[in-house]
Order: structure tokens, then C-alpha cells, then sequence
């Protein structure tokens, strides 16, 4: 087992990976920029180093620092986290040469990974069903001649892509020019890589992806599935463990995919298969993400698997221990991605100090969190603040129990989007079970169409709020004259004549 571990993260993953090592009896060293000099991450770690300035491209991504202070702080491996560098097969290769474990697969795994058409080639040849399109890093003209035979609407898609980022929906030929050119651009500045490829872009697919654990003896394990349908900008919202759709036969035939896509890329380590599934339950490869995933407590909390910890002991040379006919899955998980953000100005990041920060608890209830009261949330990183999770007996009760952390949850200071959660909460096709990866955006128009009846009733609720403290104010009336008639009994006597 390893002595000492670097997170080259921040935030709430770093806290995370902190607290498995603790656990485990393992030192941590932290690294941050100079905006996360008061971090949580960097106060509960056992050794923190400055790596730069705020900007990432100037500290977390800077894999030559990073591996500078591994050295100084003499640690026998790294844990990337998610993001950052946590899928860039360089630094996972820089990590290897300097004989530092990365807690990861290998670059040569990454680098098929994160290549989208190569992973594509690979889960036609190990059998597993992938979307119609062309398996190809393509020019704009064969993008333009051949996108017809594909049939519109297509998707384009940054072959080195991830997290939404370098995809287009395009739905007619007039609209092609323009998406190729923004999905290059946006491929180039975020991945260093303008190569795209197109696939037919699925109506209303619910995005299903299944866990997996490899050791590096080839012995794979799947944990289970996450409905991640709900989705905003394909950024995920909401996910949840299990997928209100699945059967135990859809179970085994997509963990077995994931098995088989695993074994074929030589996988080690925790990693995801990402599928769409569409109405009729047939399921489509879509990407394999070569690290921990944001989501992974609900698998967590359904499994009594502990992802993290599990990731420590592969990289360290440990078996897993269970058969897949050990794994069992117990109840209901739902996380909900706290962000500081104005759902109502288009969910816009909105940094700025916390003056109050009071998260939930009770039972069934977890907070990934990374920061605290006080804390100046930065305008540099993701603006996301925790990830609420709440375990139930069943899908219900998980949904109840959300719903009440969520409106206990206080923060004041900055916006946040635990208002608009609690309404996804409440809306009536969640509660079913009727999602797909439009939800998110149908449920926005729906309250934006809302606004005007509610904008209404609130002046309604104003005016009255406004006379009823307008009444308060004024003398009391004068006491009614002996013998007068009670306003009561004339407006008893008025109704009375309008019945006959």
C-alpha cells in the first residue's frame, strides 16, 4: 500500500479522495492555486503546495509542477480526481516515466479512450452496438457530402471530446458549415484537438452509463448503472442509481457490454461506459470515461462499494476481492449538483463569498462538499458548490428525502440552483420515471411559460400583503352607535335579497 498520495484536484473531489486515505492510514499532499490558498482541501490535507497562479492553465494544469511536488513531498502516487488531468494520457505517461503511480489506467488505455472514433472501432469489434455514423476523424467536405447518408438530424462531435464539449446538434444541411466550424474550434481550445466525426443524433435517448472496476490481472466487475438523462447544455443535472427503465436482463446485457469493452482496451482501475438508450430499451455505445465520474457516490450508496478507496487498492496491485455474483444492489440513490448559479438569468455562474452555509442532514442523506461559511467561491473553476445525495428503501422515498435536504439546504451570499432542483423534485414526469435527455430543457420552457400566471399571482399576493399592513396602521374605527346595524348582518340581509 502506498505511503503517501497526491491529489492533483481541488474542491470536493479532493476532500474526497482526503477522507478515503485517511481511512486507509495514507498521507495526502494537496497542491492549489494561489485563489485556493483558504481552500477546505488545503487545510485537511497533511502537506499543500502552491502550484501558480488562479487561471488552471497556469497551476492544476500545469503536470510539470504538479509532478515537481510529488517529488519534493516524496509521494508514491497520484490521484487525479476527475477533470483537469485526470484523462490526459501525457501526464499519465509523464507520471509513469518519473515512477510515480498514477491512480488510473494506463496512457496507452487513455489515449484509445479518449479518442472517440478509435473507442467507437473497438465496440464494433468486441460486438457492442454503437450509434449510425462514420468511425472516422473526417475533413468539412466529406462532413458535407456524406452527413446525408447518415440521415439529419446528425450530431457533430470533437473526436477528443468530453462533458458536451465540441458537439453540435445539426438538423438540416443549411445549418452544417457553421456547427462544423464551432465544433472544431471548441474541440481545439478545450481538448488541443480540431478533429471531429459525425453519428445520427438519437430523438429523446435516456444517457444510462455503467460503472466498472478492472484490476490488472483482467478480472472486471460492473457495479451497476446511472440514469444521467438529466442534462443541461450536456452537462449533467440530476443522476440516480438505479435507472427507473432498467430490467435485470437490460442490467447484464449492458454491464456485460462494458465488461467486454473493458477487456478490450485492457482497462485497470474504475472507469464508465456511456450508452443511450431509446424508448424500445436497445442500448448504443457512447464514450468510455478512463476515471472516477462526478456521480460515483450513487453507485456508493447502492452498492456499499467504496470507488475511491477501490481505485487506491488497484493502483497499489491489489485484486479485487468480490465475483460479480457477489455484487448486490440495495435501495434508491439520487445526487443532486449543487452550482452557484442564477437559474434565473440562464443559469449563469455567480462566484462570491458565503455568508451562510448550512448543509442538510438526516438520514439517508450525504454532501460531498468542498467548501465552508466564509469561503469566497471562485470565479476561475466550476462553479459547482457539493453534491447532495440522498438514499432511500426505494425510488420514493429517495425522491422525498431529496426534496426535504433541498429545502434545508441554506446558503446566502450568492445564488445557487438548489431553487430550481427543488422543482425538478417536485414536477410530476421526475417523479415518474419519464426522462430523457431533453428533460432538462422542455422543463425550463415549460417554466418560463409559467412566468406571466406566477408573476400575476405574485402582485395579487403583493397588493393584499400591502393592505393588509396598510390596515394595521390605521386608527381603529369608532365603536358602532346603540341600536346601529353590525356591516355583518347588512351584507347577511343583501345576499339573502339577491337569492329570492
Amino acid at each position: 500500500m502506498f505511503s503517501k498520495i497526491l491529489i492533483a484536484n481541488r474542491g470536493e473531489i479532493a476532500l474526497r479522495v482526503i477522507r478515503a486515505c485517511r481511512e486507509m492510514g495514507v498521507r495526502t499532499v494537496a497542491i492549489y492555486s494561489e485563489a485556493d490558498r483558504s481552500a477546505l482541501h488545503v487545510r485537511k490535507a497533511d502537506e499543500a503546495y502552491c502550484v501558480g497562479p488562479a487561471p488552471s492553465a497556469q497551476s492544476y494544469l500545469r503536470a510539470d509542477r504538479i509532478l515537481e511536488v510529488a517529488r519534493q513531498s516524496r509521494a508514491d502516487a497520484i490521484h487525479p480526481g476527475y477533470g483537469f488531468l485526470s484523462e490526459n494520457p501525457a501526464f499519465a505517461e509523464a507520471c509513469e516515466k518519473a515512477g510515480i503511480v498514477f491512480i488510473g489506467p494506463s496512457s496507452e488505455t487513455m489515449k484509445l479512450c479518449g479518442s472517440k472514433t478509435a473507442s467507437r472501432r473497438l465496440a464494433k469489434q468486441v460486438g457492442v452496438p454503437t450509434v449510425p455514423g462514420i468511425d472516422q476523424d473526417l475533413t468539412d467536405e466529406e462532413i458535407l457530402r456524406r452527413a446525408p447518408e447518415i440521415g439529419f438530424p446528425i450530431l457533430i462531435k470533437a473526436a477528443a471530446g468530453g462533458g458536451g464539449k465540441g458537439m453540435r446538434v445539426v438538423r438540416e444541411s443549411a445549418e452544417l458549415a457553421s456547427a462544423i466550424r464551432a465544433s472544431r474550434s471548441e474541440g481545439q481550445s478545450s481538448f488541443g484537438d480540431p478533429a471531429v466525426f459525425i453519428e445520427k443524433y438519437l430523438i429523446r435517448p435516456r444517457h444510462i452509463e455503467m460503472q466498472i472496476l478492472a484490476d490488472a490481472t483482467g478480472h472486471t466487475l460492473y457495479l451497476g448503472e446511472r440514469e444521467c438523462s438529466l442534462q443541461r447544455r450536456h452537462q449533467k443535472v440530476v443522476e440516480e442509481a438505479p435507472s427507473p427503465v432498467m430490467t435485470a436482463e437490460l442490467r447484464q446485457r449492458m454491464g456485460e457490454a462494458a465488461v467486454a469493452l473493458a477487456r478490450g482496451c485492457r482497462y485497470r482501475n474504475a472507469g464508465t461506459a456511456e450508452f443511450l438508450v431509446d424508448a424500445d430499451r436497445n442500448f448504443y455505445f457512447l464514450e468510455i470515461n478512463a476515471r472516477l465520474q462526478v456521480e460515483h457516490p450513487v453507485t456508493e450508496l447502492t452498492t456499499g462499494i467504496d470507488l475511491v478507496k477501490s481505485q487506491i487498492r488497484i493502483a497499489a496491485g491489489e485484486p479485487l476481492a468480490l465475483r460479480q455474483e457477489e455484487v448486490e444492489w440495495r435501495g434508491h440513490a439520487i445526487e443532486c449538483r449543487i452550482y452557484a448559479e442564477d437559474p434565473a438569468n440562464n443559469f449563469a455562474p455567480f462566484p462570491g463569498k458565503l455568508i451562510l452555509y448550512r448543509p442538510p442532514s438526516g438520514p439517508g442523506i450525504r454532501n460531498d462538499s468542498g467548501v465552508y461559511e466564509g469561503f469566497e467561491v471562485p470565479i476561475y473553476y466550476d462553479p459547482m458548490l457539493s453534491k447532495l445525495i440522498a438514499w432511500g428503501r426505494d425510488r420514493h422515498e429517495a425522491i422525498g428525502r431529496m426534496r426535504q435536504a433541498l429545502q434545508d439546504y441554506l446558503v446566502a451570499g450568492i445564488k445557487t440552483s438548489i431553487p430550481f432542483l427543488v422543482e425538478v423534485m417536485a414536477d410530476p414526469a421526475f417523479i415518474k420515471g419519464d426522462v430523457d435527455t431533453t428533460f432538462i430543457e422542455a422543463f425550463v420552457k415549460r417554466k418560463k411559460m409559467d412566468e406571466p400566471r406566477h408573476r400575476e399571482v405574485g402582485l395579487v399576493a403583493a397588493a393584499i400583503h400591502a393592505y393588509l399592513m396598510e390596515k394595521e396602521r390605521r386608527p381603529p374605527a369608532p365603536a358602532a352607535a346603540a341600536g346601529a346595524v353590525s356591516p355583518w348582518a347588512l351584507a347577511a340581509r343583501h345576499n339573502a335579497l339577491r337569492r329570492r
